[in-house]
């Protein structure tokens, strides 16, 4: 369908599935994530100030780089890793079809 990719998460139980994305509706990952009802809070509502959005990158596309903002709060996240992103950051468009990620565990 034109104007959609898929992308792949994996959730904390380990399923990975495959979600279609629109390209059109300036969306994020985080907005994506809830939309198919996966466990990610956004609590923040996308403005990079908290990690509850928190996954980890998969494949190798080609990300803007992450904002101060958003190092400043993976510098905070738990359980972060060398392919930590924060979902809200993340913005669907045409390139990124093809997205593998997965969601990060939750703290405690």
């Amino acid at each position: 369908m034109e104007n959609t990719i898929i992308v792949s998460i994996t959730d904390r139980a380990g399923i990975e599935k495959q979600y279609e994305a629109p390209t059109d509706m300036n969306m994020n990952v985080m907005e994506l994530c809830k939309s198919y009802d996966l466990p990610v809070e956004g609590t923040c509502g996308g403005m990079a100030l908290c990690a509850s959005c928190h996954v980890y990158v998969l494949s190798e596309h080609e990300l803007s780089e992450p904002t101060d903002d958003e190092l400043a709060m993976l510098d905070s996240a738990f359980f972060v890793k060398d392919n930590s992103r924060l979902g809200c950051q993340i913005r669907l468009k045409d390139t990124l079809d093809g997205l593998r990620l997965a969601l990060a565990p939750v703290s405690g």
